[in-house]
């Protein structure tokens, strides 16, 4: 249960901050708005390293399904707990969503615009186009797998490695994030989602179900096959 409540608090603390960081720039008449891409990159990695740093002495600190999932495909992690992880992860996203609802309380009347308020709880294609979209969730979360994968060769120092992920999620949304918004983490674009849908926002649109499905697939696709490649390829070094 300690491993659960790790991937639930590690969760709820990166969407919150996450969320937080989109919502602060696009959400009218906050003092961040309109700060741009660059702040939005560099809060979600803040935002994992922070979160690794809160749940890492609890679990393994996977905070997304892809990861769990990538981990249990090539025998790092036990399937027995895979069930368990993905849905401690899905309802911490949900309630860190529903924190920043309640945070930016008064800045949802102000936004007219449905997709900036649907953008604040999850991500959307810039240009909507499912292969691009998908090969952009697969390969930014390929990237995400690959760094984690590697630590584990490089000998990193104690406590540097929450530095390490942050840092690679800051680089995969600046040269890849600009397509699809990377999610390249289930959790984190289904659990808002769901939230989005069932909270009562002023001005909200739909939640976007066609889309939902590409930031699930994308991520879970890349990660695992990116997975089994790198093992296979570091097994005969």
């Amino acid at each position: 249960m300690t491993a659960y409540l790790g991937e639930f608090i590690g969760t709820m603390i990166l969407v919150l901050l996450g969320n937080g960081v989109v919502a602060g720039n696009v959400l009218h008449k906050t003092k961040e708005e309109g700060a741009g891409w660059i702040a939005i990159t560099l809060g979600w990695g803040l935002a994992v390293t922070i979160a690794v740093y809160i749940s890492g002495f609890l679990s393994p600190a996977h905070l997304n399904p892809a990861v769990t999932l990538a981990m249990a495909a090539i025998g790092a992690f036990e399937w027995a707990q895979v069930p368990g992880f993905i849905i401690a992860q899905l309802l911490g996203a949900m309630v860190g969503a529903v924190l920043v609802y309640i945070h930016y309380g008064p800045h949802w009347k102000e936004t007219e615009d449905p997709d900036l308020i649907l953008g604040s709880f999850s991500t959307g294609p810039a240009i909507r186009d499912n292969f691009s979209n998908v090969f952009g969730e697969m390969i930014g979360t390929g990237v995400l797998i690959m760094s984690i994968m590697a630590m584990g060769q490089n000998n990193l120092g104690a406590g540097l490695g929450p530095i390490v992920v942050g840092l690679t999620v800051v680089a995969v949304g600046l040269s890849l994030g600009a397509t699809t918004g990377y999610a390249i983490n289930p959790a984190r674009d289904l659990g808002p989602r769901i939230v989005h849908h069932l909270l009562s926002i002023p001005n909200k649109g739909d939640s976007d179900w066609s889309y939902a499905w590409i930031p699930v697939v994308g991520p879970i696709a890349g990660g695992i096959l990116t997975a089994i490649i790198y093992n296979l390829v570091i097994g005969m070094l």
